[in-house]
C-alpha cells in the first residue's frame, strides 16, 4: 500500500491560560493487499522496534513529543510545528490507515474474557467510488415506521435474512456487529505502530466511521431483499415523539428485537439524554424540557468549534482516546448505557462496545447521531475539518456484494452523494430550547466546613468544587467570540475502562442544591461506556462556556467556580487539572 502525502507544515500559535485551582469538598457528599492474506499472530512484526511512548499528562507538548518519537523510526524527522486543525499535533502526522486485517486479534470484553471479532480474510481491496446519481434513499423516523406496514415489512425481512446469513458471512449481522467490536475493542493495530490500537471513540473518528458503517449495512440491507431505495430509519429521540425505544423494535416475535435491554426502559417509559446509570424521579415534563435543553446546549451552545463538535485529533502513532466530541460524549454515550441490560455482565447488548451492533436498534440510534452531523451541516452553519489527517484516514467494510472495500473520511462527506438524505418533515424542537437561569449566581468564593486545599491529581469519589482562573476578565467583543471560544478544559481524566463512568459539571452552581439539567448552570457531562479490560483510559473533556458566561452574567469574572458530580463509576476516576482556555473556532 502506497503511504499517503505528509499533510503541508503549519503553526498555530497556542492560546490557552495557566490557570490555578482550588479545590473544594462538599461535606454533604463524604489498512490494500491484491496478494492472498493470511491473518497474523497480533504482535510486533519481527524486527520492528517497539516503540511505546508514555503521554505524560497527555497536554500538548507531551503529546507531541510521543508522535515525534514514534515517527522518528519510521518516517524520519521533518520540519514544522503545531498545525491548526488539530492544535496539539506535529505536522509531519499522517492519516489513520485502514487496517491489515492479518493483524486483527482477540477484542477485549470489559469482564476480561476476550472475543474473536476479526471478519473474514480476503484476497482483495478495492478503493470505494462514488455511486452513480439516481434517486435518494429518504431515511424515516423509526417512530414513523409503524404508519407504513410496507416498509416495516421490507426492515423486519431485511433483518430477518441478515440474522439467517452464515456467521462467517460478511454481511450476517454477527458479522456486522463484529464490525463495531473490532474497531472499538482493540481487534486492530494501527499499520505502522503495532503496539498501538486503532479506536474510532473519543476523536475526530467518531462520526464519519459510523457514517461508513451505516452506509454499508443500509445497501446489505437493500440488496438482501432486492430493494436499493430501502433506508434505513433513525431513532429521532431528541423530539418528544421519539424519546422512548420504537415499539418497532419491542416486539418479541420480530427481527427487529433484542432480548439484551433494560427491561425497565421499555415504552413507555421516557428516554433520559443525561442518564448516568440511575433513573431520577422527576416527571415527564421535566425530562422532556431537560432532554431539549441537553440537544439545544450540545448541537449549538456547545458546539463552537471542530474540536468541540468532532473530537479531538486522532493520527497514525497517536495514543487512542484523546477526548470525544459533545454528541458522542452526550447523548450517544448515554443511551448506550440507558439501552442496555443491567443484569447481563458487560450491560450487553447496547451497554458495550463489544456487543451493541447485535440490537437492531442500535443502528437506528446511529443513523440519528449521522442525522445530527448533518443538521450541524445544513442548518447550523457547521463546515468540514480540512485537515487531511482527517480527510483522508481510512476504513474497511464489507460491502452487499462481499468486496472488501476501502474507504475515506472525505468521500464521506456529502450524505447526497452516498445516496440518502434525511425526512426533513420532521420536527426539530430543540432548536428553540435554550436553558434558563436558576438566579442564584454565586458572587462570593464559596466557604465549605473543610479546608481540603491539594494539589492535582485528585481522585474523585464525592462533588467537588474548583476556583479556576480565566485567561481575561475583560468581557470580549462579538469579534473576538466569533474567533475563539472560551473552553472549560478538564483535564487527565483517568478510569479503568472497562467501568461505565459520569460525571455531571456546573458552573457557579450551590454544590449543595444543584440546578437541572435545563438550567444555564449545568455545563455537561462526561460518559464512557465500557470497552476496555484492565487498561486505564487517560482523556480530556472540553466544554465550551461562551455561552454560559453570557447567561450567568460572569463575562468579566476573573475565576469561575467548577463543581463536579460523580454520578457513576466503581473504579477512582483520577481529575488531572482544569484549565480555562481560548480556542479557534474552525
Amino acid at each position: 500500500m502506497t503511504s499517503s502525502p505528509l499533510p503541508p507544515t503549519s503553526t498555530m500559535a497556542a492560546l490557552h491560560s495557566t490557570t490555578t485551582t482550588t479545590l473544594f469538598r462538599s461535606p454533604l457528599f463524604p489498512n490494500k493487499s491484491q496478494t492472498p492474506l493470511q491473518r497474523k499472530p497480533k504482535q510486533c512484526l519481527a524486527g520492528r522496534v517497539r516503540c511505546k511512548a508514555t503521554k505524560g499528562d497527555n497536554d500538548n507538548l507531551d503529546q507531541g513529543l510521543a508522535r515525534l518519537d514514534r515517527r522518528n523510526m519510521l518516517i524520519g524527522l521533518g520540519t514544522g510545528g503545531l498545525y491548526s486543525a488539530a492544535g496539539n499535533s506535529f505536522a509531519f502526522a499522517a492519516p489513520v490507515s485502514a487496517p491489515d486485517l492479518t493483524t486483527c486479534g482477540p477484542a477485549d470484553k470489559p469482564d476480561g474474557s476476550t472475543i474473536d471479532c476479526c471478519p473474514p480474510i480476503t484476497t482483495t481491496i478495492i478503493d470505494f467510488k462514488l455511486p452513480d446519481r439516481g434517486p435518494l434513499r429518504t431515511r424515516i423516523a423509526a417512530q414513523d415506521v409503524a404508519k407504513n406496514p410496507a416498509y416495516l415489512a421490507k426492515y423486519k425481512k431485511a433483518i430477518e435474512l441478515m440474522r439467517a446469513l452464515p456467521d462467517d458471512d460478511p454481511r450476517s449481522l454477527v458479522q456486522q456487529a463484529k464490525v463495531h467490536c473490532s474497531y472499538c475493542d482493540g481487534g486492530y493495530p494501527q499499520v505502522g505502530y503495532s503496539d498501538l490500537e486503532i479506536q474510532v471513540h473519543f476523536c475526530w473518528l467518531f462520526f464519519p466511521f459510523h457514517r461508513w458503517y451505516l452506509y454499508f449495512y443500509e445497501k446489505i440491507m437493500g440488496e438482501l431483499i432486492g430493494d436499493p431505495t430501502f433506508a434505513l430509519p433513525f431513532w429521532n429521540r431528541d423530539a418528544p415523539a421519539g424519546m422512548y425505544i420504537p415499539e418497532i423494535f419491542t416486539d418479541t416475535s420480530s427481527s427487529l428485537y433484542d432480548q439484551n435491554r433494560n427491561t425497565a426502559h421499555q415504552p413507555p417509559k421516557l428516554l433520559d439524554l443525561n442518564y448516568g446509570g440511575t433513573d431520577d424521579d422527576v416527571d415527564d415534563a421535566t425530562r422532556i424540557k431537560e432532554n431539549l435543553t441537553t440537544m439545544y446546549q450540545q448541537m449549538v451552545s456547545k458546539a463552537t468549534s471542530h474540536r468541540l463538535f468532532y473530537g479531538e485529533p486522532y493520527s497514525a502513532g497517536d495514543e487512542p482516546d484523546p477526548g470525544a466530541g459533545n454528541i458522542e460524549t452526550t447523548p450517544h454515550n448515554n443511551i448506550h448505557l440507558w439501552v442496555g441490560d443491567p443484569t447481563q455482565t458487560n450491560g450487553e447488548d447496547m451497554g458495550t462496545f463489544y456487543s451493541a451492533g447485535r440490537d437492531p436498534l442500535f443502528y437506528s440510534h446511529h443513523s440519528n447521531v449521522d442525522r445530527m452531523w448533518s443538521i450541524y451541516k445544513d442548518k447550523l452553519g457547521g463546515t468540514d475539518i480540512e485537515n487531511t489527517d482527517w480527510l483522508d484516514a481510512e476504513f474497511l467494510f464489507y460491502d452487499e456484494k462481499k468486496n472488501l472495500v476501502r474507504v475515506k473520511v472525505r468521500d464521506s462527506l456529502d450524505t447526497k452523494k452516498l445516496g440518502y438524505v434525511y425526512d426533513e418533515k420532521v420536527p426539530i424542537p430543540w432548536l428553540k430550547s435554550k436553558p434558563t437561569l436558576v438566579s442564584r449566581r454565586i458572587r462570593e468564593r464559596p466557604q465549605f466546613i473543610f479546608d481540603l486545599t491539594t494539589t492535582f491529581p485528585a481522585t474523585l469519589s464525592d462533588t467537588i468544587s474548583v476556583e479556576v482562573t480565566r485567561p481575561s476578565a475583560t468581557k470580549r467583543t462579538a469579534a473576538q467570540k466569533k474567533a475563539h471560544d472560551e473552553v472549560l478544559v478538564i483535564k487527565g481524566i483517568e478510569f479503568a475502562g472497562n467501568e461505565p463512568v459520569k460525571f455531571d459539571v456546573y458552573v457557579n452552581d450551590d454544590a449543595e442544591s444543584l440546578a437541572g439539567k435545563d438550567k444555564s448552570e449545568f455545563a455537561g457531562s462526561f460518559v464512557h461506556v465500557p470497552h476496555k479490560h484492565k487498561k486505564n483510559i487517560k482523556t480530556n473533556l472540553r466544554l465550551s462556556i461562551m455561552s454560559l458566561l453570557e447567561e450567568l452574567d460572569a463575562e468579566t469574572d476573573s475565576s469561575l467556580v467548577v463543581t463536579l458530580v460523580p454520578k457513576v463509576g466503581k473504579g477512582p476516576i483520577t481529575i488531572g487539572g482544569f484549565s480555562i482556555e481560548l480556542i479557534n473556532t474552525t
